[in-house]
């Protein structure tokens, strides 16, 4: 993978050079074709996987164009976190276009839910994100983490390092169906029934709960603009992500979007969430 810098309202930009020609894929809301253990972003029959964790640092860092050139179907997974594209980001340096950038306020509440997993937000002056895991499992149980406001500070101090992870019996499956072949202890949390298999353990006691609230971040950015909003999940993951960013897209009275003749994508053409894997 390649990041380039791109001009001003260009948005992020995914392009597969691997293909006979190259495949230009937008990041946008109408280009999630699954949310089956990360978010994959399409075009036709070419696809881009494991988007998020990219996408959740450009966010944070305050970068929102972005050529992304890639050889490959899936995002490199580096070691499970978004700490390296930070790292390397920071590392090539940021640099400011003269444009106002755009950013989506929420005025009223926005609210999904499916069964026991709930996804809303509120008004609030900057992004903020109260998330909320429960499973049974005697090393993650219920992790709740607050962030009071989501800037780039926050980000790489308290989330970029979290890493995924993965249940021992899942990842065994997807090996034999030929997916996730990359996925190694060197990049995944893997649980067994008990307990953390990784040798070096957790980086946080609740690690887990922070990379959801990362790829959180990562599936909000396919707005394509800021977000001024309090967003509050309940045993969340990527589909109900995607399905309150499809209901943010569904309510457009519930918020405005503030910046120089800024808008956000309308009428897009979004895949049925019934039909979406995940």
């Amino acid at each position: 993978m390649t990041l380039h810098p791109a001009r001003a309202s260009s948005g992020v930009v995914l392009v597969r050079r691997d293909c006979p020609e190259p495949v230009v894929i937008p990041a946008r809301p109408d280009r999630v074709t699954s949310t089956s253990h990360a978010t994959t972003l399409s075009r036709g029959s070419v696809s881009v996987s494991t988007v998020e964790h990219l996408l959740a640092a450009l966010y944070a860092l305050g970068i929102d164009n972005m050529l992304v050139e890639l050889d490959g179907p899936e995002v490199p997974v580096l070691d499970g976190s978004a700490a390296s594209f930070v790292d390397l980001i920071r590392a090539a340096g940021i640099f400011g276009q003269e444009e106002p950038r755009a950013t989506l306020c929420v005025k009223r509440t926005i609210e999904v839910a499916d069964g026991q997993r709930r996804i809303r937000i509120e008004p609030a002056h900057e992004l903020r994100i109260s998330y909320v895991v429960d499973f049974d499992h005697p090393a993650i149980g219920r992790q709740e983490y607050r962030a009071p406001r989501v800037d780039a500070a926050f980000f790489v101090r308290q989330l970029a390092r979290a890493r995924t992870f993965g249940f021992l019996h899942e990842v065994n499956a997807l090996w034999k169906a030929g997916l996730a072949q990359g996925g190694s202890l060197e990049n995944t949390v893997v649980l067994d029934s008990s307990r953390v298999v990784n040798p070096g353990g957790l980086r946080w006691p609740d690690e887990f709960v922070r990379h959801k609230m990362l790829d959180l971040l990562g599936d909000l950015s396919l707005l394509g603009t800021a977000i001024q909003g309090h967003v509050f999940v309940e045993r969340g993951g990527h589909s109900l992500h995607h399905m309150l960013v499809r209901e943010i897209l569904h309510t457009p009275r519930a918020w405005q979007v503030l910046g120089e003749e800024a808008t956000i994508p309308q009428g897009l053409d979004l895949v049925p969430l019934a039909a979406l894997p995940g």
